[in-house]
């Protein structure tokens, strides 16, 4: 099985293109096959991306047209699709023959954190996992996590045999109290582990900068989107990042300056101050749109749509954000104000956000109608 790709750069299937409420194979297909044309080969998936619907285009845009030894394949053991230790290797031959192929290269503990670590132990899945990979089923088994420095040092420590962890790692939440990147980096140094890093560009918000934030990338030259993607290489134990794009124009792009990425200058890292003090200041909903909450929001509310329009109105000082609220992200039903505050999107958001109250705020400001 092979070990990280040659080149520091993964597909994340986690926001693929769509054609109405479907993944648009095509499209998909064409952004698999300019990815690997380019010489890129690391593609990361999970059983409940795109509405469970990521494992299909792994199937139909990579594993069916292409060898198995072209590629490297990393998936992850989901918490909310098994409730028992017998499950786990049952949910794990699902997302084999879903894939449409027999192992996995890399095989993450998905979304880790103080409550899910606790149930992944009670199942035995670590255990389980170990198993499967001394049957050859497994290459890697690294997990990905969400949560405080301190319970990624307590997993490390009682499992010693993971071998890498997958960090939400990027200029905005480098410091972040929340998310604290720089200090689980530090924790991965601590045990000599290896870094994948996910939500480079944070589902896309620090390609798309607020006012002010632009000007100041602008004024050094600087892409936004390659910005963010610099300062996720600049660190050492760093070996893969990770993007979640949504086209093949951001496939283009994104693929094309990771073939041979400049150094990040003094310069930049210096406007990459400015701006996390410009985001700071607008106190914007640091929502990355992974979309967790949607699957388990009983009135169907698409959260990050709504959170994208409320960000724009804070990002574009007030322009269209009620527009955009109104006639796209929400419909009757599916508002805001319709939320019953029953909190499941709570427990599950990596972010750690108080969406219930974010979503009443959100509405008293948007809803015009």
């Amino acid at each position: 099985m092979a070990e990280f790709g040659n080149m520091r750069f993964g597909f994340g299937m986690m926001r693929l293109p769509k054609s109405g409420t479907e993944v648009d194979y095509e499209e998909v297909g064409k952004m698999v096959d300019l990815f690997l044309q380019r010489g890129f080969n690391y593609f990361d998936t999970a059983h409940g991306y795109m509405d469970k619907m990521s494992e299909i285009a792994v199937k139909k845009a990579l594993s069916s047209r292409y060898p198995r030894e072209s590629y490297i394949l990393a998936n992850k053991l989901s918490g909310p699709y098994f409730s028992s230790p017998e499950e786990v290797e049952d949910l794990f031959n699902l997302q084999l023959e879903r894939c449409g192929v027999s192992y996995f290269d890399y095989y993450l503990m998905h979304a880790q954190n103080r409550e899910r670590f606790e149930f992944f132990k009670k199942n035995r899945a670590y255990e389980t996992c170990f198993r499967l990979k001394r049957e050859g089923k497994i290459g890697h088994i690294g997990l990905s996590f969400h949560d405080t420095a301190d319970i990624l040092d307590r997993i490390l420590t009682q499992y010693p045999e993971i071998e890498f962890v997958q960090l939400q790692f990027n200029y905005l939440d480098y410091d972040d109290p929340t998310v604290q990147s720089k200090l689980c980096y530090e924790v991965c140094e601590k045990h000599d582990k290896d870094v994948i890093v996910m939500e480079p560009i944070k589902g896309g918000t620090l390609a798309d900068l607020p006012d002010g934030a632009l000007e100041e990338a602008k004024s050094i030259g600087a892409k936004p989107a390659e910005l963010a993607l610099k300062f996720a290489l600049s660190f050492p134990r760093i070996k893969m990042v990770l993007s979640g794009m949504s086209s093949l124009s951001q496939m283009e792009e994104n693929s094309r300056f990771m073939l041979s990425p400049a150094p990040i200058r003094k310069e930049e890292k210096d406007a990459i101050k400015r701006i996390v003090d410009i985001f700071h200041e607008k106190n914007l909903i640091s929502c990355t749109a992974c979309r967790y909450c949607t699957e388990l929001c009983p009135k169907g509310i698409n959260i990050p749509q709504i959170f994208g329009a409320y960000n724009r109105q804070k990002a574009q000082n007030g322009w269209n954000g009620d527009y955009f609220y109104m006639n796209i992200a929400t419909s009757k039903g599916h508002r805001g104000s319709d939320c019953i505050k029953c909190g499941r999107c709570e427990k599950i958001c990596p972010q750690g956000l108080p969406i219930r109250d974010l979503l009443a705020e959100v509405a008293s400001e948007l809803e015009t109608q």
